[in-house]
């Protein structure tokens, strides 16, 4: 019997982890602190401490044979909104166990990053997950070396298995299969040709065990030699695909070597393929819902900032999706235009600049009957403001689940009555996003509440894919203003 210590062992890898760890007669003891993990991945005989891994020698005395570190942040494109996150779990957090290593001297089986890989690495720059997981690499790499330490870095390639999770920090898979039991459209990032090695959880766990007892200071790939375009998986889940636009995070590809973690004995043998039939034949496809979003915006063409044109250039790049704006009048000569044969222009008010506050009362009239007309996936105010509000009243009338984008907002300086009203939106939006950690802290403080993550029920992964598409081309206007 070996002591294990496993960080991250609340997480989708780590409770599979210990779960074969504990059958196979070992003392387990798991750090998490719940960022991602799930107390609901509990394996009965793991001795379970909550905790930063940067605080790893106050959560843990014991001496362990083994630490397999896999808590660390661990989304690629999320990552690019919240970096100082990102710095302060991986960088900062595997600083902790690097030190507690170094005390230790046990052997360390570290979770590096495939997508250090991807686009011929040009994303170890460019994002902040990729940076972070490649310098942690080679820090692991220039400590065991110094130090004459034992380790293994190994490197993932798209896992997906049960206990996975959707929304903020889950994955493709997961997103896919929530959809499709919600019979929402499945949302494909463009171009879809983008391939990945998906990966079986348990094939991970399988392999993680292999190299802790066989690597010796060198990097193993985890990875299904078998890959699949992202428009592919979408397709053998069945029904309508919609192209989202593309995202700068979102690799083309990664090349994947298993030839050092094959010499040790491992193979991966599990079929995604396999694994989606057997999803599909157990559970039935939701009724399909119209590919719909009911939006709010202040205002709209012609009167556009960053954040209208964002909202444009999305609709565009969508147009197999329909979108309902719900907007003000505010000049007399405005016209019904419209970005596409996709986009219905529903303008409220008499034409002046009073109508923004008209717009929550006549725009949530105006969303309500609408609301009686089609069956939305959810509804969407691009920024806490007017808008918002009638978007709020339309969620209390119709139980339309509502996400808030804050678009290109400041918090700074706001009135008494600008603070009341965002508190009010914040508080009844069931989902509510920044472009940035700094803008979403920002606008917690103002609201004396953190920012709402609720999900969405129906349209809840379909909106995730939406505002992640619309934070990118956000930034990309902001930058050009």
């Amino acid at each position: 019997m070996k002591t294990i210590l496993v960080t991250g062992g609340a997480g989708l890898i780590g409770s599979r982890l210990c779960r074969r760890l504990v059958s196979d007669g070992h003392r387990v003891i798991s750090l998490d602190n719940y960022f991602a993990g799930s107390r609901d991945n509990h394996v009965s005989g793991v001795e379970y401490r909550e905790g930063h891994t940067k605080d790893i020698e106050k959560h843990v005395s014991e001496d362990p044979d083994v630490i397999f570190h896999l808590g660390e942040y661990a989304r690629v494109e999320q990552s690019v909104l919240e970096p100082e996150v990102v710095e302060d779990l991986n960088t900062v957090g595997t600083a902790g166990v690097i030190e507690f290593w170094k005390k230790s001297g046990c052997k360390l089986v570290y979770a590096g990053s495939s997508t250090k890989f991807g686009n011929e690495g040009w994303d170890k720059g460019a994002v902040p997950y990729v940076r972070t997981k490649a310098e942690n690499t080679e820090r692991v790499k220039k400590v065991g070396e110094e130090k004459g330490l034992p380790y293994a870095i190994t490197y993932f390639y798209n896992v997906y298995g049960p206990g996975e999770r959707a929304g903020v920090y889950g994955t493709v898979i997961e997103a896919f299969r929530q959809m499709y039991v919600k019979g929402e459209p499945l949302a494909v990032t463009s171009p879809g040709t983008q391939r990945r090695n998906f990966t079986h959880v348990d094939d991970i766990v399988d392999g993680l065990l292999v190299v802790a007892e066989k690597g010796q200071c060198d990097e193993y790939g985890l990875g299904c030699e078998e890959s699949w375009s992202i428009r592919e998986v979408a397709e053998l889940f069945g029904g309508e695909v919609v192209m989202l636009p593309a995202r700068s995070a979102n690799r083309a590809e990664s090349s994947l070597d298993v030839g050092k973690t094959k010499a040790l004995g491992w193979e991966a043998t599990r079929s995604l393929k396999g694994y989606i039939e057997e999803f599909i034949a157990a559970h039935e496809r939701g009724q399909a819902v119209e590919k719909r979003v009911l939006v709010f915006s202040t205002t709209f063409l012609p009167v556009v900032g960053p954040a209208e044109r964002a909202l444009v250039s999305l609709m565009e790049a969508m147009p197999e999706l329909d979108f309902d704006v719900v907007t003000t009048r505010f000049k007399k000569d405005v016209g019904g235009a419209a970005p596409g044969e996709n986009v219905r222009v529903h303008r409220v008010g008499f034409g002046n600049a009073f109508d923004k506050f008209l717009l929550p009362v006549l725009g949530a009239w105006k969303a309500r009957r609408l609301c009686r007309e089609h069956r939305y996936l959810f509804c969407w105010s691009i920024m806490a403001s007017y808008a918002a509000l009638a978007a709020v009243f339309t969620r209390r009338k119709c139980q339309l689940p509502l996400l808030v984008t804050l678009a290109d907002q400041r918090f700074s300086g706001l009135p008494l009555y600008s603070r009341l009203l965002l508190r009010t939106i914040l508080s009844d939006a069931d989902q509510v996003y920044g472009i940035s950690s700094a803008q979403e802290g920002e606008a917690a403080a103002v609201a004396a509440r953190s920012l709402e993550r609720v999900a969405l029920g129906r349209g809840d992964a379909f909106a995730n894919q939406i505002r992640y598409a619309y934070a990118d081309l956000m930034r990309e206007e902001v930058k050009s203003v």
